[in-house]
């Protein structure tokens, strides 16, 4: 029996933020690697962020019934509707081609790169929460495009990432939020550098402790 019942009362959700890109710098064959670029893009222009667990369940059985069933993350589709993204990183995400008279062939057979990829959800009574996914791919984005009319009309593109795990641990994003928010912890200083492990989260936050 439970002799401490605690009551909790989580903080809605408001609305989501900036996003950030970062790109991997990765082995010569294009395998990730745990470094990255020093530069850290970061665009305003976020509609909405659908995040999904792609989770994989293997049930193991014994004695005539289920003994156990463990489930492991195996990836994260991200999909995000935005109002315009830099024509200059989408080139890159993709593999792109790019000449020095600005010429882009786009859709060969090109090496898409690892990126990371970072968002920010503002939650009420201004609290927030931070996310980066170290190990990420572009999947796919849209490009609609459509005749103005009389009245305004808003136009977005939808952009699919998938984030795969970046550790032996199997950990696809790096986080924090409400319920443990470091003192001392920005958005600008969390996400000037792609954050996989305590130790980075200690090095920008000098005092916290986490596992």
């Amino acid at each position: 029996m439970a002799t401490n019942i605690t009551s909790k009362k989580p903080a809605m959700k408001e609305t989501v933020g900036a996003q950030y890109c970062c790109f991997n710098t990765m082995s010569t064959d294009g395998a990730w690697t745990p470094t990255f670029e020093p530069e850290v893009e970061k665009t305003e222009t976020v509609k909405s962020v659908k995040v999904t667990e792609n989770t994989e369940s293997v049930p193991t059985y014994a004695s005539g019934k289920m003994y156990d069933q463990a489930a492991e993350t195996a990836s994260v589709d991200i999909e995000v509707e935005v109002v315009a993204f830099p024509e200059t990183t989408v080139s890159k995400m993709k593999g792109d081609v790019v000449d020095e008279g600005g010429l882009v062939l786009s859709g060969g057979n090109g090496i898409r790169p690892f990126f990371a990829y970072g968002k920010v959800v503002h939650l009420r009574g201004g609290k927030m929460r931070f996310d980066w996914y170290p190990k990420c791919k572009l999947t796919e984005k849209s490009d609609d495009a459509e005749t103005k009319e009389d009245k305004p009309s808003e136009m977005t593109d939808t952009i699919k990432i998938t984030a795969y795990p970046f550790n032996d641990h199997g950990d696809i994003v790096a986080k924090v939020n409400e319920d443990k928010f470091p003192e001392g912890l920005t958005e600008e200083l969390f996400f000037n550098q792609v954050i996989m492990d305590a130790a980075g989260l200690k090095a920008i936050v000098p005092g916290v402790v986490k596992k």
